[in-house]
Parts: C-alpha cells; structure tokens; sequence
C-alpha cells in the first residue's frame, strides 16, 4: 500500500509512536499543516465516548467508517476497531 502524501511529516511521526493509525495519523497531520495546528486543537472534543454509546450507534459509525464486520462485533470490539482507524 503507498504511503499516503504527508505534509507534516514530524506530526505524523508522533501520532504514529502514540498509537494512532496510519491514516488517522495522515489525516490529522496534513489538517494541521493546512489550518494550523491550534485550529485543528479547538475542533476536537465534541464527540460523546464510545462507552456511552449504544451498540447500534457503534455499528452506525464503523460502517460510516467503512470498517466490515460489525455485525457480529461485540460492544468491546466495536470500540476497539473504532478507536483503531
């Protein structure tokens, strides 16, 4: 698979050592190179946790995601791919 295009290769990198997925950690990044990296800060810590949440929401969002499979996704493991991608 090729690497995608980064912009912020330092970002990257970092998100990368704490556990973030590669495009997740792409993602975040190439934002931050784009807006700014305290514009990208302020836009996060919105959403309601995963625990809190029902097994048909998580279901929802995986497959949002594109992840496959959730149907026959325990709560735990939904919460698990989820915070992987």
């Amino acid at each position: 698979m090729p690497r995608p295009q980064l912009k912020d290769e330092e970002l990257y990198e970092r998100l990368r050592d704490e556990g973030a997925s590669a495009e997740k950690a792409a993602r975040i990044s190439n934002a931050a190179a784009k807006e700014g990296r305290s514009t990208i800060g302020k836009r996060g810590g919105r959403a309601e946790d995963y625990e809190d949440r029902t097994v048909p929401e998580l279901r929802e969002r995986a497959r949002e995601l594109g992840i496959t499979g959730v149907s026959r996704m325990r709560k735990a493991e939904l919460i698990r791919e989820l915070r992987e991608h």
